[in-house]
């Protein structure tokens, strides 16, 4: 074998042509129910596939990440593996110890005291009282909760639920420990110990499969990834190239939303009724598009090559002073950058009636990898909004491996 080739473990779960349906129902209530027994009652049931012959093989000492949108089946995957939820077909295989962090206080009961949940959780995860007791005092001491580990989790915090049930499922000496959004429940803090706890799992050569909305956490600790989008597997691969995917089935859904809403409010104004009559023609915004460097219109852009955003604006009139401003955000929606001629103390103008377009050059704009949205607004000399284009054009950086973040930059390690 080249020595270059990484080793790949035996099989540790493999996921075979696995569906999963669930039946929701729009009679709630009791009275509801009653009324729609019999054949009536079918027209009150609707079935949603959560997953549809997915299949999938996670070798041992690998970390999953598995992304998708919401009610893309991530967190009914994931139950599906830890044996929570039975698939509605197919078969999964796992071998090992497992342990699983699928929702907040899961195996916890409610009226007994931390101590005895410990004692409950553990049993369920497979240790024996003897092992238990072996490591009490190391799961108490992870989870920081000593003064409460008498009290009735019931009357624990959102944030004490995790802590303790991480604490448990890590002491289980898992050979496969399968994690879902729940950790973004606990505090900065708690989550870095998480993550070095993750850490020494991988380096133990164990098996983790996590469930995250976060570009960021499975670039950092993830070797590959898994996309899933309406119950289908629509990736698998890198962590990198999941990312990647994701980010384009991300874009594809927000355009399909805009559409919609778009078509929306054309319809609500249509129905309106004895509207008032409209005010004098405003100016608006055409168009809006992101060009490279060279000046031609793109949807990917380099780490550092820089970028400008074009604006086109249609005056009905002529216009003797006007502003604009522009800014880009992350896909989460923080704002990475944002300018106008109000902050550059200038102005647009005198305009004719037509269609103009302006453009805001921007050189040295440095961004890590991921998709960034772009918003642009066209305001009066006083600063009151004409129009703006919300998320109206978007760009992707290519994803980098060796750092993660929002900003782009080289770096060097030497040890002195």
């Amino acid at each position: 074998m080249d020595e270059t080739t990484p080793l790949v473990g035996p099989e540790i779960v493999v996921v075979e042509n696995v569906s999963k349906t669930f039946t929701l129902r729009r009679d709630n209530s009791l009275k509801e129910r009653i009324v729609t027994l019999g054949r009536r009652g079918r027209a009150h049931r609707e079935e949603f596939v959560a997953l549809d012959d997915v299949s999938l093989t996670i070798h041992a000492g690998t970390t999953v990440g598995l992304i998708g949108t919401n009610g893309s089946g991530k967190s009914t995957l994931l139950k599906v593996i830890g044996g929570i939820v039975d698939p509605s077909g197919g078969s999964v295989r796992r071998r090992g110890r497992l342990a699983a962090l699928l929702e907040l206080g899961a195996g916890f009961h409610p009226d007994l005291s931390g101590r005895d949940n410990v004692y409950l959780n553990a049993s369920i995860l497979g240790l024996s009282r003897a092992e238990t007791d072996a490591q009490f005092d190391s799961i108490v001491a992870f989870s920081e909760i000593g003064d409460f580990i008498d009290t009735q989790v019931k009357f624990y915090s959102s944030g004490m639920y995790v802590r303790l049930a991480f604490a448990v499922a890590v002491h289980t000496d898992p050979d496969l420990l399968l994690v879902d959004e729940v950790l973004a429940v606990g505090d900065e803090a708690f989550q870095r110990k998480c993550m070095e706890k993750i850490r020494q799992f991988q380096r133990e050569g164990r098996t983790i499969v996590l469930v995250s909305h976060s570009a960021a956490q499975v670039m950092d600790i993830c070797d590959q990834g898994v996309v899933l989008d309406h119950g289908h597997v629509a990736f698998t691969g890198s962590a990198v190239d999941a990312i990647a995917v994701h980010r384009e089935i991300l874009e594809g859904h927000r355009k399909e939303v805009f559409a919609h809403e778009q078509e929306r409010l054309a319809e609500e104004q249509a129905d309106v009724e004895d509207a008032p009559p409209p005010g004098p023609p405003q100016p608006t915004i055409v168009s809006l598009e992101v060009l490279d460097s060279e000046g031609v219109a793109t949807d990917h852009v380099a780490h550092a090559g820089g970028i400008v955003i074009e604006i086109g604006v249609e005056f009905p009139d002529h216009r003797e002073r006007w502003n604009s401003g522009v800014s880009i955000d992350t896909s989460q929606g923080h704002q990475v950058f944002s300018t106008g001629t109000r902050r550059m103390e200038t102005f647009h103008g005198p305009t004719a009636a037509g269609v103009t377009t302006i453009r805001y050059t921007i050189p040295d704009l440095t961004l890590g990898g991921g998709q960034y949205f772009v918003n642009a607004e066209i305001l009066n000399a006083d600063g009151d909004q004409w129009d703006a284009r919300w998320l109206g054009a978007s760009f992707f950086v290519p994803l980098e491996l060796r750092q993660s973040g929002t900003a782009f930059a080289h770096a060097d390690v030497a040890e002195t």
